[in-house]
């Protein structure tokens, strides 16, 4: 719940030592240096700016510098204002809602917002362990979102031959993964095929996990390299066979189809990966899993380090 009365989105001092508290949780150390020895907090006037002293490197910084507040003259207040109200919408929430909210402007609130959506970025997956695992159930599928720009249409010989009444041929292509019970991971690809699919499946489920799909091809010689691969046939109206069904990709779908048709209503290519990040951070940290809305802010901040993004970056 947002308690408008909680001095961290009123008094600045208190929003610097909330996010101090939640960045450095296990002790101060120097963003430029990483180091945690010889960090000394500055007093007087400075200590008013938040300043702390690094003797090994010689360097000054705040709890900002190496995150994505870095150089950012809105303040902590408002910016923690901005993560709770992104964190707390199931569909999302709108730079135009944001910027009239916090009193900023529209082109402000937008910077904030993909900034926001970077500390929501997983990370490298590398780093993140496989999906599933023995026992466990996960779901995949694609989808297909936004009509591409003429230039990046499939050319057909025959245009007007085969082209389906419906359908998704012009569209932008979107795989995700959810495990039944736990996470999701989508991906922005630039064509639905059968290596681009199999690619991400085979490097984010465990081998021991079953694969539950749609009658979709483009799962038949993937799914022979896990423990089962059942499927159900949607085209006979099929949703469910016992434990076997879509139902949680679909509606991890559903919420994020309704986000960006009614909240945001247009996304450039280039920003998908972005808000489909946003999506997957807010059903990997949803209520069903306990994670409530202050938790979720909370989770969301931890993810500011070393995500630093330009305004050009971004645009």
């Amino acid at each position: 719940m947002f308690d408008a009365s909680n001095p961290i989105y009123s008094d600045e001092t208190a929003a610097r030592e909330h996010l101090e508290g939640i960045r450095w949780a296990d002790g101060v150390y120097c963003p430029k240096c990483g180091g945690f020895d010889g960090i000394k907090k500055l007093g007087g006037a400075a200590a008013d700016k938040g300043l702390w002293h690094c003797k090994p490197c010689r360097k000054k910084f705040t709890v900002t510098v190496g995150t994505v507040f870095e150089r950012s003259h809105i303040p902590l207040t408002r910016w923690l204002a901005a993560f709770h109200l992104m964190c707390a919408s199931k569909k999302g929430i709108s730079a135009h809602q944001g910027h009239r909210m916090l009193g900023v402007t529209y082109k402000t609130a937008w910077f904030m917002w993909h900034r926001i959506r970077e500390a929501m970025k997983a990370g490298g997956l590398s780093n993140v362990p496989p999906m599933g695992g023995k026992g466990k159930v996960v779901e995949a599928d694609e989808t297909y979102f936004h009509k591409l720009p003429e230039h990046k249409q499939p050319i057909r010989s025959n245009p007007e031959a085969n082209r389906p009444k419906h359908g998704p041929t012009f569209k932008r292509a979107i795989v995700s993964l959810v495990e039944r019970g736990g996470t999701a991971r989508s991906f922005y690809v630039g064509r639905a095929n059968v290596d681009n699919v199999a690619k991400i499946v085979r490097e984010n489920i465990a081998k021991e996990s079953r694969l539950h799909t749609d009658e979709s091809r483009l799962y038949h010689g993937v799914g022979r390299e896990f423990a089962a691969h059942e499927a159900v046939n949607h085209g006979q109206k099929e949703y469910a066979r016992g434990d076997v069904s879509t139902n949680a990709i679909e509606s991890y779908f559903s919420v994020f189809k309704r986000g960006m048709r009614g909240t945001y209503q247009h996304c450039g290519e280039r920003h998908l990966h972005r808000y489909l990040a946003e999506f997957d951070f807010r059903f990997n940290n949803r209520s069903a899993l306990g994670v409530e809305d202050n938790a979720r802010t909370v989770s969301a901040l931890k993810g500011i380090n070393c995500k630093r993004l330009t305004y050009k970056g971004a645009c």
